[in-house]
């Protein structure tokens, strides 16, 4: 692989931190299983990575992997806090780690802030706000948060994105997709996880969490969608104070859920909290389809009127109508314990790889729920169980919905603030208790007065083609012109099957008939005589052996062909 000269050192970067950790307790748990190592990997000249990483490398702490993705950049910064929230991939130490990077990076200068605010709203700071916080309350991989107050003294707070951002994650998602796609074409691990996929949906949900203008949408949308939901607060955008890169929205007054000391919280009526909170997910996904995809516990606050605010809508998920319908029966498989039933919504809802094998998915699947089952349904974590699903798929070639693994990611987020809330809060009981309204509200949402017309016109249609077509079916029954046409998605697959058969077996025939000829031409003594024996019947015995040994060739070369093609 060929890298141009400006990429070498980002690079080698990369192959340093990957040397670094390599042989940590982090590397072992998210590949140890995988039989995946560094001299898979290329460098720029085509020696191993193990080359280019520092002879001294050796363990390092949780909090040094957060300071070195810092370190890189805000691409790396940004795939720091994602993992921060998958608990299924790293140990608890990492995760606390990389929980820092959430809103604790190191903030931008102030003139750089002035910079950007005045490019993009066109006016100073001082003329468009009465007050503005030199330092930021927040600091964050794609930018940092100023409170400010506007020339009515309404209270807001400020979202400024980091300079020059846009070309620097370009040039780091260059390096990525040369790594990505050296290791879909070289490796095992590659063919199986599919990188280049991954990295082109890290890649968009990037590039949408960099248009501000698109999060202030997000807020106006989600705040209209969740407006009957009283105890949950969505920060409004300001009109005509935000743009790509600066967005300016109301202020929350309270703090962040994991800021909140133990006196507070018992002070707290967390249950109707935790059950709002998770009543109003199960809609936006189940039912709105579009929900807040990041509701990591830095962007969850509770307001000092005992509210729940959600804030930082850069990442949101869509689902469509059949995308919800397949989410709320895997949702409810898992819940009730049916691994069988999930394992068959996972099939139907995702793409089948050529070498995917279902027995074996539906018996790990319902092993996976029934051992969740065993331990307690009012411990299961149903976060987990959805990513622990499309962790199995990825194994036996099933490629799952990205809808899946984000819903995954946002209920195991979500199941960590319900327990802050309530350490006694149940999601699996949760589910159950508002699956019906929630089934109501969506039938509701689907009973339009288009789709009502438009089931009117087909009734219609059907009822004034009926008596036709009866007719006409009846006429060919009675003129005997009834053809039935079954068409057999294997028939070719076995026919050429059998005409292989049928030569073998043709062929066998033969030779066996050459044999038996020569035999009988054996005891004819004739002039033509070869090593010493009739030779019309040497040639039938030389034919015979030949045409043997070639089918017995051509027998094993097929067969190994046919278990290259399909390993099962």
């Amino acid at each position: 692989m060929k890298l141009p000269a400006f990429h070498l050192k980002r690079y080698r970067q990369i192959a340093s931190l990957l040397w670094k950790y390599g042989r940590t307790d982090l590397a072992q748990q998210m590949s140890a299983a995988e039989g995946f190592g560094l001299d898979e990997l290329p460098s720029a000249e085509g020696q191993p990575l193990t080359d280019l990483a520092p002879a001294s490398a050796g363990r390092a702490s949780p909090e040094q992997l957060a300071d070195d993705l810092e370190a890189m950049g805000p691409t790396y910064v940004k795939l720091g806090q994602v993992l921060a929230g998958r608990p299924d991939l790293l140990p608890d130490a990492y995760l606390k780690a990389l929980a820092r990077l959430q809103d604790k990076v190191k903030p931008f200068p102030y003139a750089e802030v002035e910079e950007v605010v005045m490019n993009e709203l066109g006016v100073r700071i001082s003329k468009a706000f009465s007050r503005f916080d030199i330092e930021p309350m927040a600091a964050a991989s794609l930018g940092q948060v100023h409170r400010a107050a506007l020339r009515d003294g309404r209270a807001v707070v400020v979202k400024v994105q980091r300079p020059h951002i846009r070309r620097q994650i370009a040039e780091d998602f260059e390096v990525l997709e040369q790594i990505a796609a050296f290791l879909d074409g070289h490796t095992a691990l590659g063919r199986r996880h599919r990188f280049i996929v991954i990295l082109e949906e890290f890649r968009l949900t990037i590039q949408q969490e960099l248009n501000y203008e698109r999060e202030a949408h997000n807020l106006l949308t989600l705040g209209k969608n969740l407006k009957e939901f009283k105890l949950i607060q969505v920060p409004q955008p300001v009109p005509n104070y935000y743009t790509r890169s600066i967005l300016t929205m109301e202020e929350v007054e309270g703090q962040k859920i994991t800021a909140l000391g133990p006196l507070t919280l018992r002070d707290l009526k967390g249950a109707p909290l935790a059950e709002e909170l998770f009543k109003a997910y199960l809609q936006q996904v189940l039912v709105d389809g579009l929900f807040h995809a990041d509701p990591h516990p830095g962007n969850v606050f509770v307001t000092n009127d005992g509210r729940i605010a959600l804030i930082d809508l850069g990442m949101v998920g869509h689902t469509g109508p059949a995308m919800q319908e397949n989410l709320l029966k895997i949702l409810l498989a898992i819940g009730d314990g049916n691994g069988e039933a999930a394992a068959e919504t996972a099939i139907r809802m995702s793409e089948k790889l050529e070498a995917f094998a279902a027995p074996e998915f539906r018996r790990r699947i319902t092993q996976l729920v029934a051992l969740r089952r065993d331990q307690g349904l009012e411990q299961l974590n149903v976060g987990r169980s959805l990513l622990e699903v499309a962790s199995i798929a990825q194994e036996n070639s099933l490629i799952v919905p990205s809808e899946l693994v984000l819903l995954g990611k946002t209920m195991l987020q979500l199941d960590e603030i319900g327990r802050i809330l309530d350490p006694t809060f149940d999601t699996n009981a949760s589910i159950r208790r508002n699956v019906a309204v929630l089934m109501t509200r969506q039938m509701r949402k689907e009973l339009t007065q288009g789709s009502i017309y438009s089931t009117l016109l087909e009734m219609k249609d059907f009822t004034v083609g009926l008596p036709s077509r009866l007719n006409r079916i009846m006429d060919t029954v009675a003129n005997s012109e009834l053809e039935v046409k079954v068409k057999a998605t294997d028939a070719k697959m076995m026919l050429d099957g059998m005409h292989k058969i049928a030569n073998r077996v043709t062929m066998g025939i033969v030779l066996a008939g050459l044999i038996v000829g020569a035999s009988l031409l054996a005891q004819v003594t004739t002039p033509f005589q070869l090593l010493g024996y009739p030779g019309l019947a040497m040639l039938c015995f030389i034919a015979a052996a030949a045409g043997g040994f070639w089918l017995v060739i051509r027998i094993l070369v097929s067969d190994y062909r046919s278990r290259k093609k399909d390993p099962r």
